[in-house]
């Protein structure tokens, strides 16, 4: 690429060098992330379609540290979504018949606030470990193995999890 059309904006075949360069590395980024192969290939090819639509707006020297920005930020928003999804999802419903008391059902609603803020609150490295092993019931080796870690690295971040979440939620 000569320096002229550097300071100008990406051509398509310009594109499809970056794409071909920094998708799997995107990709990898939001797995780690997110845990899930699927969400985080969705999020890179939006990733990927932000950087095409702002294409003439972009220094070509910059673009890498754009693209992760982006993803990054799309990440941020889909937690966000996860987080409004997950509270219509636990919003208390009318039972027709049940052995549980009111006051039973309300304090298991609080509780079950109280996990899911201490859950935020983790340090995203923890959460991460906690929630990959928690929730897709994943081994120390299997999670090791995802994120490029050591299994004591493992085994440190979740015992850190574990805790944070007995400091904040000591029922557990």
């Amino acid at each position: 690429m000569s320096t002229e059309a550097s300071q100008n904006s990406l051509d398509g075949q310009a594109f499809k060098t970056l794409f071909d360069t920094y998708f799997k590395g995107i990709r990898n980024f939001l797995y780690y992330k997110s845990g899930n192969m699927e969400l985080a290939e969705d999020l890179t090819q939006d990733a990927f379609m932000i950087l095409w639509k702002k294409k003439d707006q972009i220094d070509p020297s910059k673009v890498k540290s754009y693209l992760y920005t982006i993803a990054h930020n799309l990440f941020l928003n889909e937690i966000k979504h996860q987080k409004v999804v997950t509270k219509f999802a636990q919003r208390p419903q009318i039972r027709t018949s049940s052995n549980e008391t009111p006051q039973f059902l309300m304090e298991e609603g609080e509780f079950q606030d109280k996990l899911i803020s201490a859950i935020e609150a983790l340090p995203e490295k923890n959460r991460i470990v906690f929630l990959m092993n928690r929730i897709e019931k994943l081994t120390y080796r299997e999670i090791a193995e995802r994120l490029e870690l050591s299994v004591k690295a493992v085994e440190k971040r979740m015992h850190k999890a574990l805790l944070e979440l007995r400091k904040i939620t000591p029922k557990i």
